[in-house]
């Protein structure tokens, strides 16, 4: 859904990176898959094609946190004009 977002703080060697991936339009979702020592984040189209994907280590990374988008966000949003 629009406005989910994932964040990841990784480790690169004296200091933390940290880095987020959002659905940025209606439709898209955020996925995150975990394998093969690789940690995968990925905005994805509803009918699940990759619009831009983020891929770390999973030995670097030290959290990884999904905000999903509220409810109450969701009813506050401005309703497109219907056509009349």
């Amino acid at each position: 859904m629009r406005g989910d977002r994932v964040e990841i703080v990784i480790d690169a060697g004296d200091t933390t990176r940290s880095y987020e991936v959002v659905a940025t339009k209606a439709g898209r979702r955020v996925d995150v898959t975990i394998g093969r020592g690789v940690v995968v984040v990925a905005e994805v189209t509803r009918s699940g094609t990759p619009v831009r994907m983020a891929r770390f280590m999973s030995s670097r990374v030290l959290a990884l946190v999904e905000h999903p988008v509220a409810e109450a966000a969701l009813a506050q949003e401005p309703s497109p004009p219907e056509p009349s």
